[in-house]
Parts: structure tokens; C-alpha cells; sequence
């Protein structure tokens, strides 16, 4: 297919209802996640994905109970700790990204973020951003933070306000052309409001733990037959 998205979001809904059907405890089902992960890096890779955001952990997860918490941030120290010497990240040069209020995590977790983006760095080929403690209406309020700071300290001119200047305040400055949600539901759950803004929108009815390949190429076909008026 030509002029496939080269930017990809995707909102990882549906695991606590995916392990409730299997009758698990809910969080259980965050352990198709990783698996579910490295399939979708394959398919980024055979249509040439430049960059994918993937909406990991939002602000308000934090109110999950202690058990379902403590779980989730087990499974991320796992799963960083993998992902920091997977031959692939560094063969394909991958860079990895961590967006959203990383300093809401425990320090261990947070350590494992810093150590990732760390040995990333430097690579340009392919972007993962995992948007985790992340908001977009916190996300915002971040950047106005930053401004408000910048006018404050002078090094900000406020009649020079403008939207590049907003977004160069933002975790992340660019926007996906097409974003999946899984699991059936039709909102966009406080994801990327501002990048988001022009973004090609696709539902897909599968829990995240199923989402397929099929699911994917259809998401992106629907995408390539899709006229792009930004507006105008």
C-alpha cells in the first residue's frame, strides 16, 4: 500500500476485560501486553511505521487498587529491563521515549525509563513512545507551566506565543496520521488532545490481548482510502 501513516497511536484498551472473560483476576490480563507488543513492532516494520505511540499508563491508573498497582509496576520493570537489550531496539535502531509525569513512579521504575531512553538516544531510524503517568489535558497543563515559567524568567517573549511555541512545550512534538483504539469503545480517553487535533481515527471491537494483524492492515487500509483536508 502506498502512503501508509508514518506516525501510528495506538490506545491498549481491553485487558482487564479480556481476563475477566477468561475469569482471571483483571490485571492479569496486562501480561498479553508485552507479546501483543512485540507482533505489532513486526507489522510497524513490514509497512514501515517510522513511529509508534502506544498509550501505556494513563494519570488516572494510578487510582487502580494497590494489588492491580503494585502488579502493573512489577511488570514494567520486567519488561523495560527486557526491552533495554532486545537485539532488535538496537539492531534497527529504535529509539524509545517515555512521555507523561515519569516522576509519579516509583524511583526503581523510574530508573529503569531514564536507563532505556539513555542507550536510545542517540538512534533515529524508528520511534516507540510509551505514553505512561500520562494525560493530555495534564500534558497541557504542563506546557502552560513551562510557558508561564519561560514569560516569567524572560526567555519567553509572550506576544510570540504561537502554536509551534505551545508544541515545542509538549512531551511529544509530533502527531500521529492514524490512531487505533482497541476494545469497542468510541472516545479518545484524554490521549494526545493536542497532536491529535488532525489524527485519522479507527475502533477496533477486539480487546487488546486479540487485536490481530488483520486488525492492523484494516486500520491502516481504512487509512490509505481517506482523504486528509486538515481542515481545509
Amino acid at each position: 500500500m502506498e502512503n501508509v501513516p508514518r506516525h501510528i497511536g495506538i490506545i491498549m484498551d481491553g485487558n482487564r476485560r479480556f481476563a475477566k472473560r477468561l475469569m482471571l483476576k483483571p490485571w492479569k490480563g496486562h501480561e498479553w501486553g508485552p507479546k501483543k507488543l512485540a507482533e505489532i513492532l513486526e507489522w510497524c516494520k513490514e509497512y514501515d511505521i517510522h513511529e509508534l505511540t502506544l498509550y501505556t499508563f494513563s494519570v488516572q491508573n494510578f487510582n487502580r487498587p494497590k494489588e492491580e498497582f503494585d502488579y502493573l509496576m512489577n511488570l514494567f520493570r520486567e519488561e523495560f529491563d527486557k526491552l533495554k537489550d532486545d537485539k532488535r531496539i538496537h539492531e534497527e535502531q529504535i529509539r524509545v521515549n517515555v512521555i507523561g509525569r515519569t516522576w509519579m513512579f516509583p524511583k526503581d521504575v523510574q530508573d529503569k525509563i531514564k536507563e532505556i531512553m539513555e542507550r536510545t538516544r542517540q538512534y533515529n531510524k524508528k520511534v516507540i513512545n510509551f505514553a505512561m503517568a500520562y494525560g493530555g489535558r495534564e500534558e497541557v497543563l504542563d506546557a502552560v507551566k513551562k510557558i508561564a515559567k519561560g514569560v516569567q524568567e524572560g526567555t519567553i517573549d509572550v506576544d510570540e506565543i504561537n502554536e509551534e511555541t505551545f508544541s515545542q512545550h509538549l512531551y511529544m512534538t509530533d502527531a500521529p496520521d492514524l490512531i487505533i483504539r482497541t476494545g469497542g469503545e468510541h472516545r479518545t480517553s484524554n490521549f494526545l488532545i493536542w497532536q491529535s487535533s488532525y489524527s485519522e481515527w479507527f475502533f477496533v471491537d477486539h480487546m487488546f490481548p486479540e487485536f490481530t494483524k488483520e486488525d492492523f492492515e484494516t486500520a491502516i487500509q481504512s487509512y490509505v482510502q481517506r482523504e486528509r483536508r486538515f481542515g481545509k
